[in-house]
């Protein structure tokens, strides 16, 4: 969907970036803005 890896968005939520809502499952839910504005307003490394 945004073009970047799976396990890139998950190292951002481990480093604190984004915030990481965890399921009964255990899979991770992002929000789509907040992993957009980390996109847009860059902060990558």
């Amino acid at each position: 969907m945004f073009r970047v890896d799976p396990k890139t968005v998950t190292r951002w939520a481990k480093a604190g970036r984004l915030t990481a809502i965890k399921t009964l499952g255990g899979h991770r839910r992002y929000r789509e803005a907040e992993v957009r504005a980390h996109l847009n307003g860059g902060g990558q490394s």
